[in-house]
């Protein structure tokens, strides 16, 4: 019987990739079978992931460029399709944080944050999603947050940038679903990473995530991986336009 959830000989494109979520996803698409494209702006950091999933007996390659740079985006995709093969599947992971109180919020900080979390993913899924077009076929998950369903103080671009991805999920569902591409996105809730280390370590904001969460918990990252390889695989073929919410439970009480 084939295994629905195989992603065997499928290159699949993740931005934001060298470290937290982004290389947990990485990982676990490799596990499935597929061939790993390492995005991120240091090219020393894409080398240690791509090594680490060569040592593990997974194909994976590099791609160093800046997500918000519309020209090095196309460099990107032309140079995996032509190095690689084509794109069967694109995963906008790369994203920001930035706090403040919402009357001191810096002009600069709130475009940076738009620019990474919202025009990146915009940028990146044109240019791939053009080759699937021309095949027919492909796979986009945008990663987006509890925070687009969720407000919290000190991170009002954040959450909006996250709510405009969501409905940028479905506005791509009803542009390239007729095209053959399927468009989703994973909403991940409150995940122990490199960048939340000092809110994990903070007793009272990780009892209070504690509290909130039905699970009782931080998430692990190794917990996203599943959502997305089924999203990427042939178990998820009709399925089109929708967020999976992978947060314990979070969005789902009050």
């Amino acid at each position: 019987m084939t295994n629905q959830f195989s992603l065997d000989g499928r290159v699949v494109l993740i931005t934001g990739s060298s470290q937290g979520i982004g290389l947990a996803l990485a990982t676990a698409c490799a596990e499935a079978g597929a061939h790993i494209v390492i995005n991120a702006r240091s090219t020393d950091k894409i080398e240690v992931a791509v090594a680490m999933l060569r040592d593990r007996g997974h194909q994976a390659t590099g791609h160093a460029a800046d997500v918000t740079d519309q020209e090095q985006v196309e460099d990107m995709v032309v140079a995996t399709k032509r190095d690689v093969g084509p794109i069967a599947g694109l995963i906008n992971n790369a994203g920001i944080q930035r706090r403040a109180k919402f009357l001191d919020f810096a002009l600069d900080d709130y475009r940076q944050v738009m620019e990474t979390n919202l025009v990146a993913p915009f940028l990146v899924a044109q240019s791939v999603g053009r080759r699937m077009a021309e095949r027919g076929a492909g796979r986009i998950i945008n990663i987006g947050s509890v925070q687009s369903q969720l407000g919290r103080p000190t991170i009002v671009p954040y959450a909006a940038s996250k709510g405009g991805l969501l409905m940028m999920t479905r506005g791509m569902c009803a542009d390239l679903g007729p095209l053959g591409i399927q468009v989703n996105s994973i909403a991940p809730g409150y995940f122990a990473t490199e960048l939340t280390e000092a809110l994990v370590n903070d007793e009272t904001f990780s009892q209070w995530v504690a509290d909130r969460t039905p699970a009782g918990r931080w998430g692990q990252i190794e917990e996203l991986g599943g959502a997305a390889v089924f999203l990427l695989s042939d178990a998820a073929s009709f399925i089109n336009g929708q967020t999976l919410f992978v947060d314990g439970g979070m969005t789902a009480v009050v």
